[in-house]
């Protein structure tokens, strides 16, 4: 018998004949900038075509893209030419980030304005410059109780967000890398924002009622900050909230070549066409107008400068592992060939290189423990693929049942009529063609809304929700449950959720024909909408919220009733919609204290300084969608005068110096009665009155609508035939005195001044 070492002398052969590969020296580096110029500014490289030297940049008479690099630093630091903001780094394929510093305003403990930075944020770039404002980037606001919010210049896009204290006798409920609304909020940005202004407002400095009370409102911080930052880049922790000082935060920004609208339009002005090397790609830009150069495949370098496009040597040592080669490697343009040398056999790119006809006992062994760790490895995989398996099994059952889904089944089969469905997760995949962006149809606070395709052929919405607390978890396959029940031609139907992911998601009747706030706001201006039109729209979606309230068993309050909340079929009958912040009201007790979610503009101040939401919460809100369908005006609207930007202050003060008829909007105008003029503007005084308690409810809203409505359809001839025509409300009239000449003060202009976005600071 063979000593053991034997069979290594029988391995010695084949080690042997493995061919190294054959590799060509390392070429020249290629090149990042026009030759003579300096592409290092500091830490930072330069590419073409940004330059900050004289000839060194491209000459573009509509973008600049010049920059400044300030060697009085060590080392030195680049800045974006005619601002202060410092760049961080800069990519050739169409990114860079840039320093800010982060807005700040600091308070005494009644919220009384100390000190803060010396200017507003704010970066604007205009056409000027190749960047725009990147969506990796959210809008922060850090600090408490405060309110932040920004802008886009024009007011086409406002965003922001509230961030709470916890009161003291709950723990701390923001934690190191969490910004969910206490102690720090976030909202997104869209595509294409060339500028952005933020704005810091303190509650307690805004306030006129006493919200200083920690055990009930918790413990404001000394300072509040507001800033846009690169979500990537910025970590919330508990530190912030101490912090007194000014900070600064790294905002990302994208550019582009964007003298041309894309690749297409780019090509047919080739003296102006940015991509110069031979081998390139061209591809558009994905945030705004625009398009980006790129070196083709097997080719490196800058496509932006004329031959910067070089071919990639695969053969140098430096590339062997990104093109690997086990034989005589042979470049070639734009490519390379990988062969086994002459006398031997093998994939030269994926194996060694064997020679021929030496299939000995040693390859034997070695082909037969490489078969037999195959199988090993084989068996192991699909053990560990069961294994996956069953645990994404478990997982899915954990969430369902986490999700109430036991309970929701067993209390279905108790009613046999309904058409509420529990959904698997592989069917809203399919509906939906995997979540694809192609199917999005709306985005926001509360999630993303999908159009599917059922397996039955219905179209349906499909909602994507955000993450929710743990209380609500619990309480959700009881609250679908109810909701399931509603049965309303006002209200979205409830179709069915899945319930076996970690948030669960619901699944609702498609409405085809838009917002409300889209057919107000954004079709054609001019188009008139008919007064009797916008009634019937307000007096179904007050009968929806009326049913809602004091029909459904337990009581449903929405929480979040405005414009782009009311949905409008193909007969342009209104849907009441979007249940993400709805609340079911406690059979014992009128008041849900909740964390405050809404929309600026549209939220009760009682709600905001209590955080008790109620009924009477949707009936301030639903005050200003009357106001908006009479005027045409947005709750928050920038094209007028600061005093005037939120639209339910307008209206207060109008009509109580008697010039309710002058903001309305001008078909309105001509055609409203005056008799209904009075009583819907008596309406809404009271339903926006300060103190909730002498609010009217929804079905006297609902109510005095529909009479207003047939009032105002009634010809002269049949008003003469009416008895009740002094009192067009008849019966309905006490629920508010005719006095509407309802207290005002100062400090509850400020509350509105809050509520509505008004700066004043």
């Amino acid at each position: 018998m063979a000593p053991p070492y034997f069979l290594l002398l029988l391995l010695l052969p084949l080690l042997t004949t493995v061919v190294p590969s054959t590799r060509a020296a390392s070429q020249t580096s290629p090149l990042a900038s026009l030759p003579g110029c300096r592409n290092k500014c500091g830490n930072i490289t330069v590419p073409y075509p940004f330059g900050f030297e004289p000839n060194c940049f491209r000459e573009d008479s509509s973008q600049d893209f010049s920059l400044v690099c300030n060697e009085s630093y060590n080392p030195p630091r680049l800045f974006i030419s005619g601002d202060d903001q410092e760049i961080t780094d800069i990519s050739p394929k169409g990114q860079l980030h840039i320093l800010v510093t982060a807005n700040r305003k600091c308070y005494n403990s009644s919220g009384g304005y100390i000190s803060g930075t010396s200017a507003t944020t704010y970066i604007s770039y205009g056409t000027a410059h190749p960047f725009v404002l990147s969506v990796s980037n959210n809008f922060f606001a850090v600090g408490c109780p405060n309110r932040g919010y920004f802008v886009d210049g024009d007011g086409y896009y406002v965003s922001g967000c509230v961030s709470a204290c916890r009161p003291t006798q709950y723990p701390l409920g923001s934690t190191n890398g969490s910004c969910t609304g206490v102690g720090c909020c976030q909202s997104s940005i869209p595509n294409g924002l060339i500028f952005y202004e933020a704005s810091l407002q303190n509650l307690l400095e805004s306030s006129s009622q006493d919200i200083g009370d920690p055990v009930k409102y918790g413990n404001p911080t000394n300072c509040s900050y507001v800033f846009l930052a690169d979500s990537n880049w910025f970590q919330f922790d508990n530190s912030y909230l101490t912090r007194t000082n000014d900070f600064k935060v790294q905002v990302g920004m994208d550019w582009a070549i964007r003298n041309a609208g894309n690749c297409s339009y780019a090509r047919r002005n080739l003296t102006d066409y940015a991509c110069r090397s031979l081998n390139h790609d061209c591809y558009n830009s994905d945030n705004g107008a625009g398009y980006l150069c790129n070196c083709s495949k097997g080719y490196q370098g800058n496509p932006y400068i004329t031959g910067g496009c070089q071919d990639i040597n695969e053969c140098d040592e430096l590339k062997s592992k990104e093109y690997p080669c086990y034989g005589d490697c042979i470049n070639t343009i734009g490519s390379y060939t990988c062969t086994c040398p002459r006398g031997t056999e093998g994939n030269a790119t994926k194996d060694v290189c064997r020679k021929k006809d030496h299939f000995t006992l040693a390859l034997k062994i070695v082909i037969g423990a490489s078969v037999g760790v195959f199988f090993v490895a084989s068996a192991s995989f699909c053990l560990y693929l069961g294994m996956q398996k069953r645990r994404l099994i478990r997982t899915r059952q954990h969430f369902f049942e986490q999700n109430g889904g036991v309970l929701l089944r067993q209390q279905m089969s108790s009613f046999e009529t309904t058409t509420f469905r529990i959904y698997t997760k592989e069917e809203l995949e399919k509906a939906t063609n995997k979540f694809s962006e192609e199917r999005v149809l709306g985005r926001g606070g509360h999630g993303i809304v999908y159009k599917g395709i059922l397996e039955d052929g219905t179209v349906a919405a499909i909602k994507r929700s955000k993450l929710m607390e743990e209380q609500e978890t619990k309480e959700f396959a009881k609250e679908m449950l109810i909701l399931a029940q509603i049965n309303h031609k006002n209200v979205v139907k409830l179709l069915g959720c899945c319930l076996e992911v970690e948030v669960p998601m619901l699944v609702y009747e498609y409405i085809s024909n838009g917002t409300l706030y889209h057919y107000i706001h954004q079709n054609n201006f001019n188009a008139p909408i008919p007064l009797d039109e916008r009634l019937r729209i307000a007096a179904e979606s007050a009968g929806a919220l009326a049913y809602m309230h004091s029909s459904a068993s337990p009581p449903i309050l929405h929480g979040d009733v405005k414009t782009a909340n009311i949905l409008l079929d193909e007969n342009f009958v209104a849907k009441v919609s979007d249940f993400g912040a709805s609340k079911l009201a406690p059979n014992d007790e009128a008041e849900i204290a909740t964390l405050v979610q809404g929309t600026c503009g549209y939220l009760d101040p009682e709600y905001l300084l209590t955080c008790q939401l109620t009924d009477k919460s949707d009936v301030y809100s639903f005050a200003v969608i009357i106001l908006e369908l009479l005027t045409r005006k947005k709750a928050l609207y920038f094209e007028g005068p600061e005093e005037d930007r939120s639209l339910a202050s307008t209206f207060c003060v109008a009509k109580k110096e008697g010039r309710f008829i002058e903001i309305l909007d001008g078909q309105v105008r001509d055609e409203i009665k005056l008799e209904v003029l009075e009583e819907i503007g008596d309406l809404v005084m009271h339903c926006l009155n300060m103190n909730r308690e002498e609010r009217p409810t929804m079905r006297d809203v609902a109510d005095t609508l529909e009479k207003a409505r047939r009032f105002q359809k009634q010809s002269p001839n049949e008003e003469n035939h009416v008895e009740e025509t002094e009192s067009l409300l008849g019966d309905s009239v006490d629920i508010y005195t005719r006095d509407s000449s309802m207290s005002y003060s100062f400090g509850q202009q400020a509350i509105f001044d809050m509520i509505s976005g008004r700066r004043r600071f």
